[in-house]
């Protein structure tokens, strides 16, 4: 005879953040705001559980209009957008990909250039790997809106 067990009570996830054991929990949105986006790679610190040269994840939330303040060359590592919302360009030598229904993707690998728009207001969670240095652009070129 089997009968209707109920899940332990547990405090929501979401209230308690912790870094001291190893573990940290957190709001994309609300996390993404304070490092340009970046959740997860090696420019955090390295004491921290989101500390990683293996891989980078970023919560990117592009106003309309947004583009990208110079073109990636050299391009060292492996890369995956995925649309949540809006309408999203990303520019390759030669052509443009159109990310415009939720769960549309791109990958696109090393050695390829690449810069991007933000068609509407757009959220897309990006991951690259490996996490390494230099592709950081220049603070003053950052924020720059056309026209």
């Amino acid at each position: 005879m089997g009968g209707c067990r109920s899940a332990p009570t547990r405090e929501p996830l979401l209230a308690w953040r912790s870094v001291d054991d190893g573990v940290y929990v957190g709001n994309a949105g609300k996390d993404a705001a304070l490092d340009r986006g970046w959740l997860l790679g090696h420019f955090k610190d390295v004491d921290d559980p989101r500390h990683s040269r293996a891989v980078e994840i970023k919560w990117g939330v592009h106003p309309r209009g947004d583009e990208r303040a110079q073109w990636v060359e050299d391009e060292r590592r492996t890369a995956l957008l995925v649309l949540i919302s809006g309408r999203f360009r990303v520019d390759f030598p030669g052509h443009s990909v159109l990310l415009q229904e939720q769960g549309d993707y791109v990958v696109w690998g090393r050695d390829i250039g690449h810069s991007w728009f933000a068609e509407e207001e757009s959220v897309l969670l990006t991951v690259r790997w490996p996490s390494v240095p230099g592709y950081a652009v220049p603070e003053m070129k950052r924020g720059r809106l056309p026209g």
